[in-house]
């Protein structure tokens, strides 16, 4: 359905196509694929295979029938059609072109497009979901309340990432700590997502929405990833690793995923994912991170190096309390980098402090 969207956006030809046939108040039916499967549910009509144009495309649709494109929508292949697809596949419309279109599309496989002469509607119907078109005016305005919305959540996560920051430099760190900044992470995304979407739907009016969310994202995503790495536990081992694996770390952000948005909300489902404590009595247990959270914030400093140093380390204590030369011992860091991670663990150390105070 996205992808069919996408085709569908303002701006573009076939939109334009359906603008004017809705405006014109005499409906439509096109079939956006022409495959053995759709011939052989082609009834007469006039067959054509000439070039795809707006005003075409709406001059055909006055008659009747449906009117076939090819698969890529460059050529109008058929028209007036007599659609017969096999009456056996459900059709939640009550209308003749609706049901058509909608049991079209679940026949054969293929994007099914139905213009409403009387409520001057524009549905899809692509793998058995169905989509109204909204005017773009609508989708601008959901779009700027959508943004209101990510950018008040934006702002929540942000302060749950610096609480987070200055309880783990200061060594007291919670799981409820390590879960609010997950929830508040996922809901960005999950926001993002949505977002995204509507941007597409959007077509060239979803540019400067599309702008303002990479903004507001920005790298959430490889900083959860970077949470999951700080925290992640194994609860059948008796000592955790230093490192998760890729693939446990992967599996956790798997688990988060798929977290219904109901159980995104609770702190026990969260925790489990983890790894951590769920029970109410265990939020409020005090946790210890990695590190890679910490590094991250540390300028121009590799991928590669910060996890040679929490492999060395394993703990922000432990890096927090490592000198110069201890750094300078770590593969990939050496003598140059051990002075700059300490001026900066050095910065941060104090930074938190002086907000703690």
């Amino acid at each position: 359905m996205r992808d069919v969207l996408r085709r569908l956006a303002p701006g573009t030809p076939l939109r334009e196509a359906l603008d004017r046939i809705r405006r014109s108040g005499s409906g439509g039916l096109i079939v956006l694929g022409h495959d053995p499967a759709v011939r052989a549910i082609c009834d007469g009509g006039v067959d054509l295979d000439v070039e795809f144009g707006p005003a075409l495309l709406r001059e055909l649709s006055k008659m009747d029938g449906a009117v076939v494109l090819s698969t890529d929508g460059t050529r109008i292949r058929r028209a007036n059609v007599h659609l017969v697809p096999d009456p056996s596949h459900p059709a939640a419309e009550t209308g003749t072109r609706h049901r058509a279109a909608e049991r079209t599309s679940l026949h054969a496989g293929v994007p099914t497009v139905a213009v409403s002469a009387s409520m001057t509607t524009v549905t899809v119907y692509c793998a058995g979901l169905s989509r109204v078109l909204v005017d773009p005016v609508v989708l601008l305005a959901r779009a700027d309340q959508s943004l209101s919305t990510l950018e008040r959540q934006g702002a929540r996560t942000a302060r749950a990432r610096a609480h987070l920051d200055r309880a783990e430099i200061g060594g007291y760190a919670t799981v409820r700590d390590v879960v609010t900044l997950t929830q508040r992470m996922l809901r960005l995304e999950r926001l993002g997502t949505e977002l995204a979407d509507l941007a597409e739907e959007m077509g060239e009016y979803g540019r400067q929405t599309s702008l303002q969310l990479d903004e507001l994202l920005s790298d959430t995503s490889e900083e959860l990833r970077r949470l999951v790495l700080d925290h992640l536990l194994d609860p059948a081992a008796a000592h955790a690793p230093p490192v998760p694996t890729t693939d446990r770390v992967d599996a956790a952000l798997a688990r988060l995923d798929a977290l219904s948005d109901a159980d995104l909300l609770l702190p026990g489902p969260v925790a489990r994912c983890l790894g951590l404590p769920a029970e109410p009595e265990d939020l409020d247990g005090q946790v210890t991170a990695r590190g890679y959270r910490l590094l991250a914030h540390i300028p121009r400093l590799r991928p590669g190096q910060i996890t040679a140093l929490v492999e060395r380390f394993g703990t922000v204590p432990a890096l927090l309390a490592a000198e110069k030369s201890d750094f300078a011992d770590v593969e990939t860091v050496g003598a140059l980098w051990s002075r700059h991670v300490r001026q900066w663990l050095s910065r941060l150390q104090s930074g938190a402090l002086d907000e703690i105070r």
